[in-house]
């Protein structure tokens, strides 16, 4: 029996926000920065509010170049958030950043798309644009915490070689953290959600298998040709 999930209307969704300002209240007390965690939740509601408009728009007019667009801005947008935390300038890594992250996932969608899903046609835009944001978050984050780590490890003093297998492990640990929790600490959200909607719960794992394997081989591809990208770029730091 399959049931439709309720419409949340606006005052049922402003308490979502009571264990935020639970959050807020901890950090006022102890007298931690807010600034950041005020500019994340403002830019959280006002993304939200527009991709949803925007989605809404792609959905119905079903066009190709439109979507590819939308691909394209999700891997810029993606790559220069990745370097956020990294202390060498972004304009020495972006164009890295953008290769690792967009051919990696390019490469990982069409698998997932084409393969597993047979997506006809392949813009299919309700399908491939989540698929499409769940595989580049997950590179992103991916190359954000390998290229941390591999600067921290150059600046120790470690190698080439050495730096990039503790980056890369450390990328990793999130994503195998999942895999080993999924089931059983936690039911991801696309399995969630298709529960809520009424799928059987075995069709929602099948679907959930397929998300952990995407997510996961995004995040090791993307990290691994990054790493790969960063070794000129070290070795010419090195000698100077």
């Amino acid at each position: 029996m399959t049931k439709s999930l309720a419409i949340i209307e606006l005052p049922q969704l402003a308490l979502a926000f009571i264990p935020v300002f639970a959050v807020l209240l901890i950090q006022f007390k102890w007298r931690l920065p807010q600034r950041k965690t005020f500019s994340a939740l403002a830019r959280m509601l006002i993304q939200l509010l527009l991709v949803g408009f925007f989605l809404g728009y792609l959905f119905k007019s079903s066009s190709a170049p439109l979507v590819l667009v939308l691909l394209v801005i999700m891997v810029f947008f993606s790559s220069w958030i990745a370097l956020g935390n990294i202390e060498t300038p972004k304009r020495l890594l972006f164009q890295k950043a953008i290769f690792a992250i967009g051919l990696s996932g390019s490469f990982t969608l069409i698998i997932i798309t084409q393969g597993v899903l047979q997506l006809s046609p392949w813009w299919h835009a309700q399908t491939l644009i989540p698929l499409a944001g769940m595989v580049f978050a997950s590179s992103m984050n991916s190359v954000s915490l390998s290229g941390e780590r591999f600067y921290c490890e150059i600046a120790n003093k470690a190698n080439y070689n050495q730096a990039r297998n503790i980056a890369f492990q450390a990328s990793m640990i999130p994503n195998v953290n999942a895999l080993l929790a999924v089931g059983i600490v936690s039911l991801p959200g696309m399995m969630t959600g298709q529960i809520l909607s009424g799928v059987s719960p075995l069709i929602a794992a099948r679907y959930q298998i397929m998300v952990m394997c995407m997510i996961f081989a995004s995040a090791g591809i993307s990290s691994a040709y990054f790493l790969y990208l960063l070794k000129p770029i070290t070795s010419t730091q090195i000698k100077l």
